[in-house]
């Protein structure tokens, strides 16, 4: 006489056993923030992209606080990144183009002005420091080591240092957990010589990889 395999009972648990965990082996993982390892790992870094936003700086000037408001406009590529900096009216304060050959900054009014040092030449116009060379890639979330290696942002509690003496903040990501999520949101921080204590807050309005 065959064995008998079980009771009634004894293979509907076994079934329903089985069918619960093939369906928990095809369920999809949970979706994490971009402001965890794995959401930073999803994200992919954009060598062509434009994006606009808000801009606000509070930094010294002769022993005062100064501040100012604006918007920007931010065109990259892999060959040329142009800047525009506007007034709260939308007026044009600078325009700073970025080639391997050097940079140029137009302000209205004023001959272009030529260097070969980006940031040097953006705080020597500006009267404040902005990281112009570097800020390519802490728009979309990644600093560079101090072997230019290209790093993914993977938390905001703590600020990140980079190797020319920033402290970036990333407060809020817009797509969290997906390939295209990007900062939302982030905070500058440094001390210079010549503008004492600089912050700067980046809101980033629109976002669009280009082809």
């Amino acid at each position: 006489m065959p064995k008998k395999s079980g009771s009634p009972v004894r293979q509907r648990a076994l079934a329903g056993l089985l069918t619960a965990l093939l369906l928990g082996g095809c369920a999809s993982p949970p979706v994490l923030p971009d402001n965890t390892v794995a959401g930073a790992a999803a994200r992919r870094y954009h060598a062509a992209i434009e994006l606009d936003g808000r801009l606000s700086v509070r930094y010294q000037r002769n022993d005062r606080e100064e501040a100012l408001h604006g918007s920007f406009a931010w065109s990259q590529t892999a060959a040329r990144t142009l800047v525009t900096l506007n007034s709260p009216l939308g007026q044009t304060l600078a325009t700073i183009e970025l080639t391997p050959q050097g940079a140029t900054l137009i302000q209205p009014g004023q001959p272009a002005r030529n260097a070969a040092d980006a940031d040097a030449l953006a705080a020597d116009a500006l009267g404040w420091p902005l990281p112009v060379a570097n800020l390519g890639n802490w728009l979309q979330g990644y600093a560079l080591d101090a072997h230019g290696r290209r790093i993914a942002a993977a938390g905001s509690a703590d600020p990140i240092s980079t190797p020319d003496g920033w402290q970036i903040r990333y407060p809020a990501w817009q797509q969290a957990g997906s390939a295209a999520g990007h900062p939302k949101r982030i905070d500058l921080a440094r001390r210079s010589a010549a503008a004492g204590e600089i912050a700067i807050r980046i809101v980033i309005d629109n976002w669009q990889p280009l082809p």
